[in-house]
């Protein structure tokens, strides 16, 4: 017998694996990767190699931004679409598991420990939207939950799983030192979506742009981010970030660098009018080594234009930068 694990690389997740394995299961797992996950994806690789058990790796890319539109569902407390994700994933963990002869789907989820998503509810709205409706096993709090047609048919045993319920992690703990888990993952990885200053930037970008690229999306993990009315405007942090947003950059955007001061590179997308290129030109200034007025460059393929400005104040920078 078979089972497809949802292998997220969380502590819940790798239980969940050892409860099934320990039933004489053979497991398989998936992982799925999102454009905006927080999780390390080669340790979610190697945590598969520790049990033992075969990991496929699904990258979703374009189809997620879809998602991020209208949501069905809705939004949690920021811009994550978690009961949409979750119908999402499951529906393909569906069609793999059929792939590779799978007689059931099992998670990690916790009754009640995400608010939007794993509360009773809400289990049974993605199930049922999946098309598999009494057929996810969710081992750590199955107790707690229906009894499902894996439960039903013996092919686990309802009595060796277990009911967790809540965000109190001490029993997953505890468990751990049972099963001799020593390194795992803190449980604050996720999603980008959960955290409002990223969420704002994607709600930025979706209100400006109609189709999104995977670059836009890698953008709005680089630098500080500002709007002047069409032109969004970023800066990169440090030297790394000023690499990136070089690499990152569209045809038509211009960058800017200060010419004589150690400072960042900056990207402006939009129309180039004289309004737009002047703030941009002065945020550069604000954010690198000059004191006052400085020298700047910018151009598409080659900063050869040059314009003299001041750096921008405190103020004006609040107004433009982006946040609902």
């Amino acid at each position: 017998m078979k089972a497809l694990a949802l292998l997220s690389g969380g502590l819940d997740s790798i239980l969940a694996v050892k409860l099934i394995l320990d039933q004489g299961i053979d497991v398989e797992a998936i992982n799925f990767v999102t454009p905006f996950d927080l999780s390390d994806n080669d340790r979610t690789v190697e945590i598969a190699k520790r049990l033992n058990i075969p990991l496929k790796t699904m990258n979703i890319g374009k189809e997620y931004f879809k998602i991020l539109r209208k949501p069905k569902h809705g939004f949690g407390k920021n811009m994550n679409p978690c009961i949409d994700c979750r119908i999402f994933m499951l529906k393909d963990a569906k069609k793999y598991a059929k792939k590779i002869g799978a007689l059931f789907i099992f998670t990690g989820e916790v009754l009640d420990e995400r608010p939007m998503s794993q509360n009773r509810k809400a289990l049974d709205i993605i199930d049922k939207e999946a098309g598999l409706e009494g057929k996810v096993l969710r081992p750590l709090s199955a107790r707690l939950l229906s009894e499902t047609e894996i439960e039903r048919k013996g092919w686990v045993d309802r009595e060796e799983l277990l009911a967790i319920r809540g965000k109190q992690r001490r029993p997953q703990m505890e468990l751990a030192k049972k099963f001799r888990i020593t390194d795992y993952p803190s449980p604050s990885g996720g999603c980008l979506l959960t955290y409002k200053e990223f969420s704002d930037k994607v709600k930025d970008l979706f209100q400006h742009k109609k189709k999104v690229s995977m670059k836009d999306v890698k953008l709005l993990k680089i630098g500080r981010h500002f709007r002047f009315g069409k032109n969004k405007i970023i800066i990169g942090r440090n030297e790394t970030e000023n690499k990136q947003l070089s690499n990152l950059k569209q045809p038509d955007d211009y960058a800017f660098e200060v010419s004589e001061f150690n400072g960042p590179i900056a990207i402006l997308q939009g129309s180039k009018t004289k309004e737009a290129v002047e703030k941009t030109a002065r945020l550069t200034v604000r954010y690198s080594d000059a004191k006052g007025e400085a020298l700047v460059k910018f151009g598409r393929k080659k900063l050869n234009k040059t314009i003299i400005v001041s750096p921008i104040d405190e103020k004006e920078i609040e107004k433009l930068r982006i946040k609902y």
